[in-house]
């Protein structure tokens, strides 16, 4: 959790500042995964620290959408997929 907040402070990811007496605040949770090697022992404890997205309001509590994180993985599915389906399509 310390590391957490370390990177949250060094990215300037969150900006601490005085709540308007017509907003309510939003809460937070920690999500807590662990990381084990090929052999079922634990490598690394992770933790991040999440907002409760469902208590926000689009113009009120954020203005500006992100994009989600793909994995490798799916990229590397997508172009296979692709590559198949191209190859296809040129022996037709």
């Amino acid at each position: 959790m310390k590391e957490e907040i370390k990177l949250i402070k060094e990215n300037d990811t969150l900006e601490l500042t005085t709540l308007p007496k017509s907003h309510e605040a939003i809460g937070v949770t920690w999500l807590y995964k662990v990381k084990k090697n090929g052999s079922g022992e634990v490598k690394k404890y992770k933790a991040r620290l999440v907002v409760k997205a469902y208590k926000q309001k689009h113009g009120v509590n954020y203005d500006k959408v992100y994009a989600h994180i793909v994995r490798i993985d799916t990229i590397c599915l997508l172009i296979s997929l692709a590559t198949q389906m191209n190859k296809r399509r040129i022996l037709y």
